[in-house]
Parts: C-alpha cells; sequence; structure tokens
C-alpha cells in the first residue's frame, strides 16, 4: 500500500493517540538522572535508530551523527568531557548517545534527495547556511530519538554540561562531524524521578493570529 492510502487508512481508524501513549511520550514522561542496571541490546539501539530516522528535516538533509557510547572502556573517554554533576548519572546509564552533526552533509543529497539539482552545489557555496542547516536538524533528530526511545520503552536523560571540543577531539577526530548535546538511554529509576518543573501556560508564550 502505498505511503499516503497507509496513512490515510490509519487517520480513518485512530484519530490521536490514546491517553496511554500521550503520557508515555509526554505527560508522564521525564527526563531521567537514575538508572536500573538492565542492558540495552544492539537490537533495540537499531529498532530505535529505525524509528527516529523517519522524523522529518529539510531536504532529507539527515544531518545528525550518533555515537552510542556503552562499553566501560567507551565511558571512560567520555569521563573527563564531562561537567561534575553530569559524571555520576552518565557513568551509571546503560548508554549515553553523543547526538552530533555533519557539517558536510550535503555530500550525500545525491543519495538522500535523488533527482534535486544543485543542492550540494549550493550548500558547498555556503558554509554559513550549511552550518545552521546542520545544527538546526541535526538537533530535530535528537529530539526525535528521545520521543522514539520513550516510545519503544526506554527513558531518556538529554543533557548539556560538558566539553564539545573534548568530546569531538575523541569521538569524531578526522570526521566532518562535531558533537551537539549528549542524551543517556535506559530503563530509569522510578525512586530517582523528580518532580517536574514548571512549564509555561499557553498565554504565556503562544500567540494565534
Amino acid at each position: 500500500m502505498a505511503s499516503a492510502d497507509r496513512i490515510n487508512e490509519l487517520r480513518s481508524r485512530l484519530s490521536r493517540l490514546d491517553e496511554h501513549s500521550l503520557d508515555l511520550l509526554f505527560r508522564v514522561a521525564h527526563t531521567h538522572n537514575g538508572w536500573l542496571d538492565r542492558p540495552v541490546t544492539d537490537e533495540t539501539l537499531r529498532t530505535l535508530y529505525d524509528l527516529f530516522k523517519l522524523g522529518p528535516t529539510s531536504l532529507n538533509t539527515c544531518p545528525a551523527r550518533f555515537v552510542f557510547v556503552r562499553s566501560p572502556e567507551a565511558k571512560e573517554r567520555l569521563r573527563p568531557a564531562l561537567s561534575p554533576g553530569n559524571v555520576d548519572k552518565t557513568m551509571a546509564a546503560p548508554v549515553t548517545a553523543i547526538i552530533g552533526y555533519d557539517e558536510q552533509f550535503y555530500e550525500h543529497m545525491g543519495f538522500l534527495f535523488p533527482g534535486r539539482e544543485g543542492v550540494r552545489e549550493r550548500f558547498a557555496a555556503n558554509p554559513a547556511n550549511a552550518h545552521e542547516t546542520a545544527f538546526r536538524n541535526g538537533t530535530l533528530q535528537g529530539a526525535y530519538l528521545i520521543i522514539a526511545a520513550r516510545a519503544i520503552g526506554l527513558d531518556a536523560g538529554p543533557m548539556s554540561g560538558f566539553d564539545n571540543a573534548r568530546v569531538d577531539a575523541e569521538f569524531f577526530a578526522g570526521t566532518r562531524c562535531k558533537s551537539n548535546f549528549l542524551c543517556n538511554l535506559g530503563y530509569g529509576d522510578p525512586a530517582k524521578v523528580r518532580e517536574r518543573l514548571p512549564r509555561f501556560a499557553f498565554e504565556t508564550v503562544c500567540q494565534v493570529l
């Protein structure tokens, strides 16, 4: 069945996610800082990627690059780049994803957007626009990772608080990639969930024109 037909079929069957799903993704979900001693397998990471890779990016640029830091040896490589407040929770997390972005993502546009002429050349001629596009869309892909993780039963702990230059030197040396943010992944410890902090009301931050 064609993609559009499949979407229309799903819309006719389900006008919106059920309440449990909305709780899982947003209302009950929290940023986690404490973790159960339960591993995250290769299969789970592949399932996660195959889900969040489908999120939209402009011109299908897909600039994000991911390093899943899981082994004790890899965690020790990451440790020196972490701010003191992020060390313990990151060392305890089953996986820490480094969400990066490729500033020369446009080299892959022939594969990612076949038939669209001139895209590679436009980005190559304008490094500032290429950087902005890579950073914005790579950040989007990192957000898709968080939502997809929650959807498949993982918990997430996204964070800044690290030395980007040290992470880049350790994990992206010799590549065109730079780090954006980190996200701990695993199965959160319910006993260590913090009370949700305030959020703005609609009227405070939104306009309808």
